[in-house]
């Protein structure tokens, strides 16, 4: 990340400290954020769709229903995201903001970096390529993808309201475009 993006979301952490959370912790957000990423993609590939509708907007999982009905096994299977195959995270975009009835609204994106063993081609479509490690020797060689996946969770703050975090975007790029 720039250090331009780094003091602006470090900037966006504070505001919605001082205005909205005063017990918001990004490295609790962060937490909790790996936990919801390897559910949800985990469902997802398990094609167990009515079990998001609690942790996801409407409006994705039903874009969600349309592109897993077309995935192919393998790219379904790449999905899916052990908590101890995440290999790194880092914020995206923080954003705050008001609608116009007055409902505030915070989203915070996640970018995660996470290893699976799927059986993919070398070549995905696109013509991007996916970075494979190979773990083991010659006899036990095991091969694994890294993939990223970008999940976009938000908030509203408005008085009264669930404090519960949605999902709001799901991408997992080369796989469910």
């Amino acid at each position: 990340t720039s250090p331009f993006a780094w003091l602006r979301t470090r900037f966006y952490y504070l505001l919605i400290r001082l205005y909205f959370d005063q017990e918001f912790s990004i490295e609790e957000f962060t937490r909790g954020a790996k936990q919801a990423f390897s559910v949800v993609s985990k469902l997802l590939s398990q094609r167990k769709l009515d079990l998001l509708e609690e942790l996801v907007s409407a409006e994705v999982l039903q874009v969600l229903k349309e592109k897993i009905s077309l995935l192919p096994d393998s790219h379904r299977d790449a999905l899916a995201a052990d908590i101890d195959a995440i290999m790194y995270t880092t914020e995206g975009d923080v954003r705050i903001y008001y609608d116009d009835d007055g409902i505030k609204f915070v989203s915070i994106l996640m970018c995660f970096w996470y290893l699976n063993g799927a059986n993919l081609p070398d070549e995905v479509p696109g013509e991007a390529k996916v970075f494979q490690i190979v773990f083991g020797d010659e006899n036990t060689k095991e091969k694994k993808h890294l993939l990223t996946a970008n999940y976009e969770f938000q908030r509203e703050f408005t008085e009264g309201a669930k404090p519960d975090w949605t999902i709001t975007r799901i991408e997992h790029p080369r796989l469910l475009d």
